[in-house]
């Protein structure tokens, strides 16, 4: 405006501005500039930037920048380059514009100059931290003069991009990874138009996580902790390393330098609130996180020394609380593993504390911890477990076996015990035991060593109350009792009652309960059977009062043994016998064999059998139900006969046949089958009554004929002389007779032999009186022999043959040569079936010989010379 109030149509162009040297960041791809600001505008500063790549200044990046009124003179803006800075040269220039309309001139370019190679190919960037699922430009900057050929990222090859400046070349690589290969760095190479490859290595990571879960605590109200979580887990090889800071808010100290989970610092004298922050901070960027907090409210005790002195069932543990704390009202907490946890008030005031721990287990292996809080409000961490056990308490378990000696006014009682020790954390060292007992008025003890487990005591006929202690070095041990009834002359022993078994459950025991008992029942056995004597295996189980079963497991007892199990009823007055039961957990067949009584009684038709065996024998390994007797005749079919009584011991097999072999076996029977047997052949008699029959028969037959023809015996005599009488001048050869009956003899030998009778046969040259017989006979009948009815006929008759009529006047009379048959052969067949064969035909070759008939068996026969 002139000074007449008139407007000037020039309006003045504001100066150039100034522009401080760019500089860039340390991740190499931020540039930054400041200039003065001129608050000459009403309405505000507009500036226009611009940015140039390479010598050429061709413009890359343009921006309006409005500034509002501002307290400082200078002001900073700062841009980020997608290609490294070290790539190419970059320049800044701005001008400004006042009343956002007028421009002014722009300021000088001012320069941010690029890498230069010498000798060898540079890269960019290198040795950087290059942030995950973003996009990134290498470049690669050859010697001047030498061309670049390729790129390749990750060893993959990519395009070449020109960035301006002169040889210097690119590559874009886009959503970059962290790589899950041990080893997290990527490699970049360059070849160049020299042949020659370099290399350079980048980290890819992410940025940094805010603190999670930020917290404080104090537990001596001196040092303040403070923890937080770090998010995303790094791995070790991460080259982008970071930096945690601390700063109080609401003081003047400085930040405190952290570790990457926690940070510590001495509380400010006088303080209660705070205000705290914790800062992340990384080549990538930075997170912050805030907190605020009462300090008494984040008192958190230490328990700094935890002891325990352990007992039987119960244990002591002790500790102490780090710092002075009683005045924040201290509540405690003690647990163990397994089974019990205790809270007390702590208000010590020298922090120590301590709490008995209550109805432990006995030897049993416990852990225990402690924590404290103040009020209850915050918790501090548990110590570590501290290990202990507890002391063992030792118990026995009595029984006693009872012997009458010579004089009935002495027994001897064996004392049994076993040792129990409930838990199993040690094995207890006992040293010996105590055995106590009252005699006469007189109390007595007798101690054994800790190897033993029975004493024998003798005593009188009456009652007698014992007690056993178990002495041991640590813990305690509990008596136990036991009383020995006086004798009873009137008791009688219960009968042995069966019990089964099963293979897979065992013994299954139940008996009546008994009128008398008060304390229970106790079973007794011996794990050796019928073992005698069995006084170191006897095993006992004591049954609570109300109950009359018991099973027994079959793992503890052997197969094939007898055991017997008493049954005790527990009185006032000591045990007495209930029950016996015997039984197996499993019958075996093998059971031995009978033994035979020899002679075996028989008859033509029927044996009696007889044997010995102790049915009752504990040995055996099954109960004897009875006998199995089988009878088989040789070559025949075999056929059982059963006893059913055990105890029965004699069995008659009838319906034999008569001289016939049989086999007979007797074998013990169990309820698994007969067991070995034992064995015998016998042959049964031959019943003469009826062989005696039918030769009587023919005998009396004829005795009758005798006698009706014996008025008529003169008439017979003459009448037989002329049939039976030799032919006249007939003259038998007695050597050329035996020669043929040698013949005949060595003829028959290979036939089948039989039994036979012999006979004499005698050839007489007659020189005696016609009326003198000559016998033709059998000596020596047997009562097996059978013959032909013919021969049979002629031999009970006393057949004679008449000696042939010669002249008085003649020869001399020649010697009497007698051929006898004294064969005597058996067979295994019956007698009635031999056959005989007539022998007939002895015709001479001699001369004037006349027939001879006789009957000879063709078993055989032995021929012998004899000179009557």
């Amino acid at each position: 405006m002139d000074l007449r109030g008139g407007c000037l149509d020039t309006v003045l162009q504001p100066p150039s501005l100034s522009i401080s040297h760019p500089r860039v960041d340390s991740d190499g791809r931020s540039l930054s500039v400041s200039w003065r600001v001129n608050h000459s505008s009403l309405v505000g500063d507009v500036y226009e930037i611009q940015i140039s790549r390479a010598e050429s200044h061709a413009v890359i990046y343009t921006r309006n920048l409005s500034l509002s009124s501002m307290d400082s003179d200078e002001y900073a803006w700062t841009w980020t380059s997608d290609v490294p800075l070290e790539c190419v040269n970059h320049s800044v220039r701005l001008r400004q514009f006042y009343n956002r309309s007028v421009p002014s001139p722009w300021s000088d370019w001012v320069t941010n100059y690029g890498a230069q190679a010498q000798d060898e190919t540079l890269i960019f960037p290198s040795q950087r931290v290059l942030r995950e699922h973003t996009s990134a430009v290498f470049c690669c900057i050859p010697p001047r003069g030498v061309g670049v050929t390729g790129m390749a990222f990750n060893n993959r090859g990519y395009p070449l991009i020109n960035v301006g400046a002169t040889g210097v070349k690119a590559i874009a690589v886009h959503n970059l990874t962290i790589p899950t290969t041990f080893i997290k760095e990527l490699l970049l190479s360059c070849s160049d138009a020299r042949g020659k490859i370099s290399h350079t290595r980048n980290y890819i990571s992410f940025p940094p996580q805010r603190p999670g879960n930020l917290r404080c605590a104090t537990s001596d109200m001196r040092t303040v902790m403070c923890t937080w979580d770090s998010g995303r887990q790094r791995h070790l090889d991460d080259g982008n390393k970071q930096n945690h800071t601390l700063h109080i808010e609401n003081s003047d100290r400085n930040p405190i330098r952290c570790k990457p989970l926690s940070c510590s610092f001495p509380t400010v004298p006088q303080r209660e609130e705070y205000n705290i922050s914790v800062v992340v901070k990384d080549q990538l960027g930075e997170e912050t996180e805030s907190y605020s907090f009462n300090i008494s409210d984040r008192v958190s005790p230490v328990v700094v020394v935890v002891r325990v002195s352990p007992g039987v069932s119960h244990s002591t543990v002790s500790w102490v609380v780090r710092g002075n704390l009683t005045r924040l009202n201290l509540l405690c907490e003690v647990t163990t593993d397994p089974d019990s946890s205790t809270q007390l008030i702590c208000n010590n005031a020298s922090g120590h504390c301590e709490v008995e721990l209550e109805h432990l287990l006995p030897n049993t292996c416990y852990s225990a911890r402690a924590r404290c809080s103040a009020g209850g409000r915050l918790w501090g961490e548990w110590t570590q477990p501290i290990s202990f056990t507890t002391y063992p308490m030792v118990s026995l378990d009595v029984w006693r076996r009872i012997k009458q000696l010579s004089d009935p006014n002495t027994r001897q009682v064996t004392l049994l015990w076993t040792t129990h020790v409930p838990g199993s954390a040690a094995t207890v060292n006992i040293k010996g035991y105590v055995v106590q007992w009252s005699q006469g008025g007189q109390n007595r003890t007798e101690r054994k060593d800790g190897r033993q487990t029975q004493a024998e005591v003798s005593i009188d006929a009456g009652q007698h109350d014992f007690t056993v202690q178990a002495v041991v070095l640590t813990g305690s041990t509990v008596p136990a009792h036991i009383t020995v009834p006086q004798r009873d002359d009137g008791e009688t022993l219960p009968a042995k009652k069966r019990v089964s078994s099963n293979t897979a459950a065992g013994f299954n025991l139940s008996w009546d309960d008994g009128d008398t008992a008060t304390c229970g029942y106790t079973v007794e056995w011996c794990i050796l059977g019928h073992a005698v004597p069995c006084t170191d295996a006897v095993r006992w189980v004591k049954v609570l009062e109300g109950n009359n079963t018991l099973v027994l497991p079959a793992g503890h007892f052997k197969a094939g043994c007898r055991y017997t199990f008493n049954i005790y009823e527990c009185t006032e007055n000591g045990h007495r016998l209930l029950e016996a039961q015997t039984g197996y957990s499993q019958e075996l067949q093998s059971v031995k064999s009978p033994s035979l009584v020899e002679p075996v009684q028989s008859t033509s038709c029927s044996v009696t059998l007889e044997w010995r065996y102790d049915e009752d024998e504990p040995a055996h390994p099954a109960f004897i139900t009875g006998y199995l007797v089988t009878a088989q005749e040789v070559g025949s079919d075999q056929f059982n006969v059963s006893v059913a009584d055990p105890r029965r011991k004699s069995v008659t097999i009838e319906g034999l046949q008569q001289n016939k072999e049989y086999a007979f076996s007797v074998s013990a029977l169990t309820k698994e089958g007969p067991g070995e047997p034992t064995s015998i052949t016998i042959r049964t008699r031959t019943n003469y009554a009826a062989h005696l029959a039918k030769v009587l028969t023919p005998i009396l037959l004829l005795l009758g004929c005798i006698g009706l023809m014996w008025p008529q015996r003169k008439l017979l005599r003459s009448g037989l002389k002329e049939i039976f009488a030799y032919p006249a001048g007939m003259n038998i050869k007695t050597p050329e007779l035996d020669g043929f009956l040698h013949e005949t003899a060595e003829w028959l030998r290979p036939q089948r032999a039989e039994e036979c009778s012999s006979c004499d046969i005698e050839i007489l040259n007659t020189g005696s009186p016609l009326d003198e017989p000559t016998a033709l006979r059998d000596p020596d009948p047997r009562p097996g022999s059978q013959s032909s009815p013919s021969a049979r006929s002629l031999l009970q008759a006393d057949y004679c043959p008449q000696s042939v009529p010669v002249l008085w006047g003649g020869p001399a009379l020649q010697p009497i040569t007698c051929v006898t048959n004294e064969t005597y052969l058996h067979t295994g067949e019956d007698l009635s079936e031999a056959q005989e064969v007539p022998f007939t035909g002895i015709q001479s070759k001699f001369e004037s010989a006349s027939v001879l008939y006789a009957y000879i068996s063709i078993d055989g026969f032995k021929v012998k010379d004899q000179t009557c």
